[in-house]
């Protein structure tokens, strides 16, 4: 038997990187997966190799930074399945730049994917986790964690994403439900690596975190994420798990 055997788990970001690697992990130990995202070409691949390996998957269209979307991807998760045991909150975007750069659209970009499309879809889905006795998995980011140059904008949706966690910890205490988050360093994926560096850069700035150890395989993520919405992980709400390879130990 899986350890997500009769349990619905709603993955955002779910059509690449650690999203995609969640979807396929979490599936493999019995759950079943509604993958919420942008990029249908990717759902479609992604939903076409769990159900190959005889798992199953319902993809939803749409995008966690607008409200009503997030609503539907958890009314879809309920009406066709009955339930929702899990919601990983993965979709986020990011990019770096100068302060000086940084454009209105562009920060409320980063805001309303990392920091409100966390909050719209936690908001949606808390009622069917608490009747379920589920959990929450946010990603955040060691970037939210540490100053980190050219990031000004990416690292405050990151923090937002760290204390939301918390308060959602502390508001939910006595309720039965469980949220955390998972704070990743870099990870080879589709976003990383289409991740900038901005024209005239202080390298000197960028040493404390570039080349610190080899970017994470997304499979190495999904396996905590994994852990941490399982029973097994039973005692864990309002906790913060770097996985980063060391960088924010010191």
């Amino acid at each position: 038997m899986g350890r997500f055997d009769g349990r619905v788990a709603l993955i955002t970001g779910a059509a690449s990187g650690i999203g995609r690697a969640t979807a396929i992990r979490m599936a493999a130990d019995g759950a079943t997966i509604v993958g919420f995202d942008r990029d249908t070409d990717g759902l479609t691949s992604v939903a076409a190799e769990i159900t190959k390996a005889g798992c199953a998957m319902t993809t939803v269209a749409g995008d966690v930074s607008i409200r009503a979307d997030c609503i539907a991807a958890v009314d879809v998760a309920v009406s066709i399945h009955g339930r929702l045991d899990i919601l990983a909150n993965v979709a986020g975007v990011t990019w770096a730049e100068h302060v000086a750069d940084i454009t209105e659209t562009g920060w409320r970009q980063m805001m309303d994917v990392n920091v409100s499309g966390t909050l719209w879809c936690a908001q949606a889905a808390l009622p069917h986790l608490i009747e379920h006795h589920g959990n929450i998995i946010n990603i955040a980011s060691n970037a939210g964690l540490m100053g980190q140059a050219y990031t000004v904008a990416y690292s405050t949706a990151k923090g937002a994403v760290v204390n939301m966690t918390r308060a959602l910890a502390m508001e939910y205490a006595k309720q039965p439900v469980r949220i955390n988050a998972v704070a990743p360093g870099g990870v080879d994926s589709p976003m990383s690596r289409d991740f900038t560096m901005p024209d005239n850069l202080d390298h000197t700035l960028m040493q404390p975190y570039i080349g610190f150890r080899p970017m994470a395989d997304p499979t190495e993520l999904a396996n905590v994420i994994a852990f941490v919405a399982s029973d097994e992980a039973s005692r864990m709400h309002g906790a913060i798990v770097s996985v980063d390879g060391g960088l924010t130990a010191g």
